[in-house]
């Protein structure tokens, strides 16, 4: 059972409750930048713009989105960074951009000089799941992360299950720098398998400064007859680990299309959902994204998230 003193982090009565999706991502599509989306995935080889992300957010209720890098150019990040900012301050939806840039390599000062400049850049990612296992502890890196910590940005954490290890050992070098692990490290839904993954979501929560998307998991459930109770026993990890002051909700946007439409998902998050309080649930859908990003002025009315504890 939740500790019931931990409901003054939620909002007060009659404070307005914003969602936010934290994890998205926009793209102008080609094959050749894009080779990872293969033919069982034959539904995201089109344009992702904001025209069309609009609507689901009307659609659903959703009041504002972090957008995440999808390629590893500077290029993009640069692109991401133009969509959030051609937005009045009055009509912006676009909070705040994750992106990437070379952490590893000479350049990464210039360009993190460069980009720090803009206000709507709350953190980077690198494609981690794509790298050898020991990327993330080599030196090169792991100054990129110290540069990254030192200009006040997050780092978003994408990897699959088995990396969770090498992420543990990553986390603990840089123990004043906020972590996000993006879509609870993927899980293998569609196999029923929970071990090690369990075990080690649990160790990797112990560390205060790690947060974890709700995201992700219908692309690593059986994409086209998956049911909430597939995903309920790793959600349940998942907020036993973290609690809802260290879970943020995101859609994975466009991703989730191939196993779900955006607002399938977000109706089976109010689902997994349903057990938590008002409070509580407002902590997962955007006070803990709106402090985690720092996403600005809109959003300085929720309150700074503390520990979870239950009972």
């Amino acid at each position: 059972m939740v500790d019931r003193s931990q409901d003054q982090l939620g909002n007060a009565e009659g404070r307005t409750r914003r969602r936010i999706d934290a994890h998205h991502h926009f793209w102008r599509y080609s094959s050749e930048e894009y080779g990872w989306i293969d033919d069982s995935m034959g539904v995201l080889r089109r344009d992702f713009l904001p025209e069309e992300l609009a609507f689901e957010l009307k659609n659903t209720g959703t009041d504002g989105v972090v957008s995440v890098q999808a390629r590893q150019s500077l290029e993009e990040t640069r692109w991401l960074l133009e969509l959030a900012e051609a937005q009045t301050d009055a009509e912006r939806w676009i909070l705040g951009v994750v992106g990437w840039a070379p952490l590893a390599c000479p350049e990464f000062p210039a360009a993190l000089e460069e980009l720090r400049r803009h206000r709507l850049l709350k953190g980077f990612r690198h494609v981690l799941q794509a790298e050898p296992d020991d990327y993330m502890l080599r030196a090169a890196f792991n100054e990129g992360i110290a540069a990254v910590g030192r200009a006040g940005l997050v780092y978003d954490v994408l990897v699959v299950n088995h990396m969770l290890p090498r992420v543990i050992e990553m986390v603990d070098r840089h123990p004043n720098q906020i972590f996000v692990l993006d879509h609870m490290a993927k899980p293998l839904i569609a196999a029923g398998a929970m071990e090690p993954w369990s075990n080690q979501m649990r160790e990797l929560a112990k560390r205060e400064h790690v947060y974890c998307k709700v995201s992700g998991l219908v692309t690593e459930a059986a994409w086209q007859t998956w049911t909430t109770d597939d995903l309920r026993p790793y959600f349940d990890i998942g907020l036993e680990a973290f609690g809802p002051q260290l879970l943020l909700a995101g859609s994975d946007w466009p991703v989730c299309t191939v196993a779900s439409s955006y607002e399938r998902w977000f109706a089976t998050l109010d689902l997994l959902l349903s057990a938590l309080t008002a409070s509580e649930k407002d902590l997962i859908f955007g006070v803990v994204a709106a402090n985690v990003y720092q996403l600005g002025a809109r959003l300085d009315s929720y309150p700074k998230t503390e520990r979870w504890t239950s009972s």
